[in-house]
């Protein structure tokens, strides 16, 4: 069992958790991830892990209200506790030698996992620029824990609402051509905008990072519902990755299997909301 030690509410639909689960702690690394079960009869759900302390022994964990599992989760409070939580899974990120200047861009709740790239990278010394998207003002997260993270911040809505008006992508183009020179990107969020985002830094050959979230369930390569193409071969997202290429992954049929069980899922949600 993993006690819930905080919980805090970071918009209308995303909630931030912190978890008592010291042996986690003790080896995380950012780009790493975990899967939890909620109760013995859970489904299993990966979450990145946002954020560590090896003193505390606690992990934290940030997730938007989407399905069944994250709305039961949802419900618990600080004091109770979570049934299973394995990990840290996946390969922590790396982006080889001689990165002094990165830029990280985070999308909407994929921005939770850009926080422990930034936080990680700024505490090595490296020069940071953190981009961070989200459709309007109401739904922005993280904004003053990624100031104390980063060398420049740039907030950006879809609808104009707060920071600069437009896409994550237009910022980066931006920033590019005035003269940032960047040794990488790392891109994290929808998997739309993580393709946009590598179309923008190919012709630079900026190299670039992303974080992939494909269906998965064991979280050991065994079951093989995470494979996702890259290169023109098949990788496995929790022991390949979940870090990838992103100018050698193959984004469209990543958006395809994604959807796989999406009427599925909307079936479970309005099962769970008529209970």
């Amino acid at each position: 069992m993993f006690k819930i030690v905080k919980k805090r509410a970071l918009n209308s639909s995303v909630i931030l958790m912190e978890l008592d689960a010291p042996f986690i702690a003790k080896k995380a690394l950012a780009g790493q991830f975990i899967i939890f079960r909620v109760d013995e009869k859970g489904e299993r759900i990966p979450l990145t892990i946002a954020d560590y302390d090896r003193e505390k022994g606690t992990i934290t964990i940030i997730f938007q209200v989407a399905g069944r599992s994250t709305e039961r989760l949802s419900q618990l409070s600080e004091g109770d506790s979570i049934r299973d939580v394995a990990g840290p899974l996946g390969v922590p990120t790396h982006l080889g030698e001689g990165v002094k200047k990165v830029c990280v861009v985070g999308g909407g709740v994929g921005c939770a996992i850009a926080y422990p790239q930034a936080k990680e990278l700024f505490g090595k010394g490296l020069e940071v620029d953190v981009i961070a998207g989200f459709r309007n003002k109401d739904i922005v997260i993280l904004e003053e824990e990624f100031k104390k993270q980063c060398n420049d911040l740039t907030i950006c809505t879809d609808d104009g609402s707060y920071g600069k008006p437009g896409f994550v992508t237009d910022a980066l183009k931006e920033k590019i051509e005035s003269g940032s020179n960047y040794d990488a990107v790392i891109a994290i969020g929808p998997v739309p905008m993580m393709k946009f985002v590598c179309a923008v830094t190919k012709p630079f050959g900026i190299k670039t990072i992303v974080s992939l979230n494909p269906i998965m369930i064991d979280g050991t390569g065994m079951c093989g519902g995470c494979r996702v193409t890259v290169g023109g071969e098949t990788k496995y997202a929790c022991v390949d990755g979940p870090d990838f290429d992103g100018h050698q992954v193959d984004f469209d049929e990543l958006m395809k299997r994604n959807s796989t069980y999406k009427e599925y899922e909307a079936n479970c949600r309005l099962m769970a909301q008529a209970k």
